[in-house]
Order: C-alpha cells, then sequence, then structure tokens
C-alpha cells in the first residue's frame, strides 16, 4: 500500500518517479488498469469548487505530486514528498518504457495537427516505440463512445489524453468502465511540449521548482490561473491549523 499526504482532503502518493513507473509496468503486465493523476495546487483548488473533480480525484489509482505547490504542501503539513513527479518527465519515461518493452501508446487530444507531429517527435526519440492511435482534442459529445471504440479498437496499453485539466481527469472518469489500455492518464499541454510547440523551461528552472513561472512568461493568459497558488498556500494553512486542534 502505498503511502499517502491528504491535502485539502485529495490524498497524494508519496512517490518517487521511478516507484510510479514500476506500478505503471506491473498494472500493463498484469492487464490491471489504472488512471494516473499529475496533480498540482491549480487542480487541488479547482476540486474544492468543483465535487466532480474532486470524486474523481477520490476515485484515481495515483495521485502523483506534479507542482512545486504540493510538495511545498508537504513541508508545510510535516510530510516529505519524496520526489517531484512532472507529467511531462512522467509522459517521456511511460514513452521509453513502451519503446523498450513493445508497449502500444495511443495519443488523444490537443489541437490539430499536434498529437500527430507530438507522435512523429516521439517516434523520432525512442526507437521502436509503436503508436497505434492519434486523436486530436476537437470532437463533440455524440463523437465520444466513437472515439472510446477507437482506443480500444487500437489495443493500446497506454491512452495519454491531453484535453486540459479538469477536462481530461473528467472524461477518463466518465469513460473508465468502458476504456480498455492499462494506464490511462491526462498529460495537458505535454504534446504541445513533445510536439516543440512549446518548450520546456531550462534546466535551472525546472530543478528550482520555477517551470510554472517561464510558462507563465510564454503565455500571459495563465497568470490569472496563478492566481490559485497563493489560495491554495492559504488553504494549506488553515488545514495544518485544524489538524493541530
Amino acid at each position: 500500500m502505498n503511502q499517502r499526504l491528504k491535502i485539502l482532503d485529495i490524498s497524494v502518493d508519496l512517490l518517487t518517479m521511478e516507484e510510479v513507473l514500476q506500478i505503471a509496468w506491473k498494472s500493463i503486465e498484469e492487464r490491471n488498469p489504472i488512471r494516473v493523476i499529475t496533480a498540482n495546487a491549480e487542480m487541488l483548488m479547482q476540486a474544492q469548487e468543483n465535487l466532480h473533480l474532486k470524486e474523481s480525484l477520490k476515485k484515481s489509482d495515483l495521485v502523483v505530486a506534479d507542482g512545486a505547490g504540493i510538495v511545498w504542501a508537504g513541508k508545510k503539513l510535516g510530510v516529505t514528498v519524496p520526489e517531484r513527479v512532472a507529467g511531462i518527465d512522467l509522459a517521456n519515461q511511460l514513452l521509453r518504457l513502451a519503446a523498450e518493452k513493445n508497449l502500444r501508446v495511443f495519443f488523444f487530444g490537443a489541437g490539430l495537427g499536434v498529437a500527430k507531429l507530438a507522435a512523429e517527435n516521439a517516434v523520432a526519440k525512442y526507437s521502436g516505440l509503436n503508436i497505434v492511435g492519434i486523436r486530436s482534442g476537437f470532437f463533440s459529445e455524440a463523437e465520444e463512445l466513437g472515439i472510446v471504440k477507437e482506443i480500444n479498437d487500437s489495443q493500446a496499453d497506454l491512452l495519454f489524453v491531453a484535453l486540459g485539466a479538469p477536462k481530461q481527469e473528467l472524461w477518463l472518469d466518465k469513460y473508465g468502465k468502458e476504456l480498455t489500455p492499462s494506464l490511462r492518464m491526462g498529460v495537458g499541454g505535454s504534446f504541445d511540449v513533445i510536439s516543440g510547440q512549446v518548450s520546456r523551461a531550462p534546466m535551472w528552472m525546472q530543478k528550482n521548482s520555477l517551470e510554472w513561472l517561464y510558462r507563465a512568461f510564454l503565455q500571459p493568459s495563465r497568470w490569472r490561473r496563478l492566481l490559485a497558488l497563493p489560495r491554495f498556500m492559504l488553504a494549506v494553512k488553515k488545514q495544518k491549523k485544524m489538524d493541530n486542534l
């Protein structure tokens, strides 16, 4: 049983990247489907107002510490989060694993042509990688069951969904019983990065938990979303105070 830390009523798994990869491989090897959530402060704040999202996060098999805010919250609550497991890094490590183990991967989401370009770049980077399906993130509700069938017909082992949070988490929850891939994961803007459409922060910023600042610089529209961070910090401090009563 994984050690977990409860932050704002959401349990986050205290795992390193390597431990997450071991669990992922075991789920695929045993055909035991799991859903992976890469959680950050913004998502946990969204879950305080969106009860459907909160229940979805609670039902997830793995909730890993994507954002620096989660690592900070652990320290504030007196628990060490062993490692930040960034969504883009986890996606890349899973692609590497898929290439090594001859696993089938499906890319679903992002803008027109982005998933295709991301798949091409991933195949060039990871020799032997088998991308068995590509589908953009533009669709109507009437098309959803057809997309589920397309994914299942591909016999994919790994499903990456890039619809943005919380849409991707809610979509995976909605069709959790129908989908057949052993590992399902929302990857946010990872296809944009893998495709080369968006660059990652310099390594020194990644290591110092400043990747959020770099993304905000590149995409000024994100600044409004960053307002969730001070609200998150206040909520965690309130939780600590209540825990100590």
